[in-house]
């Protein structure tokens, strides 16, 4: 608190407002259950990432539409979230992937058409950042045949991680697994990847941290 002068007299200046800080989402949540309308609030936060995640893993009209379902079922599912996470951005993830699975087959197909065709003959699949070694154009159908090739449950994780930017302990609450089983699933994906793309195979993990990350096989630094 500042002083002033008045009057030849020094008054103590009045402090500045403070800003209440935004109630997190499981506040929001919470709050919900008695006035639905709240729950928007947790659509403005969450919509554009969930859907641009979807997008990339599908087309663009059935990513919009998967995402859309997503919010719904949020929505029809709130009074069960788990007020203890402060995020509902892995609950969200987790529900956008437990839909995702029912295009498992033809995600696949998605990702080996681009894997044989490149760039002009598949659907738009967005590879520029999977791996930091190689420019898109060369890497980009050798990352689609391995990621085409990883395990359902293995992709699902792994995407989680690089395309989402979600941590392993956010992962694990996303899809109801311990964080072993996903160090494991992203070791274990990573090899693969290594393995196609003829790099030397990792022997740490990637950062945990929170921020973007890359389908990079090369140890973390």
């Amino acid at each position: 608190m500042g002083e002033r002068a008045i009057n030849g007299q020094m008054t103590a200046s009045p402090s500045p407002p403070t800003r209440s800080a935004a109630p997190d989402d499981a506040h929001v949540i919470g709050a919900s259950l008695a006035d639905p309308e709240r729950f928007a609030t947790i659509f403005d936060r969450h919509h554009d990432r969930i859907a641009a995640y979807v997008r990339r893993r599908l087309t663009a009209d059935g990513g919009d539409e998967l995402a859309a379902q997503t919010f719904l079922i949020a929505f029809e599912q709130r009074a069960r979230y788990d007020r203890a996470q402060r995020s509902a951005a892995p609950w969200l993830y987790g529900i956008a992937t437990n839909l995702l699975r029912r295009h498992h087959r033809s995600e696949t197909r998605r990702w080996k058409a681009y894997a044989t065709h490149g760039e002009t003959g598949a659907p738009a699949v967005d590879t520029s950042d999977l791996d930091a070694r190689a420019d898109a154009s060369a890497a980009g159908p050798a990352l689609a045949r391995s990621l085409a090739r990883l395990r359902r449950d293995d992709r699902d994780t792994l995407l989680l991680f690089a395309w989402a930017d979600l941590t392993y302990p956010e992962i694990a609450a996303a899809l109801s697994i311990p964080i072993g089983t996903v160090r494991s699933r992203i070791n274990r994906a990573r090899r693969l990847l290594a393995a196609e793309l003829d790099l030397p195979a990792p022997t740490t993990e990637p950062a945990m941290a929170p921020g973007r990350a890359t389908l990079s096989t090369k140890e973390s630094e």
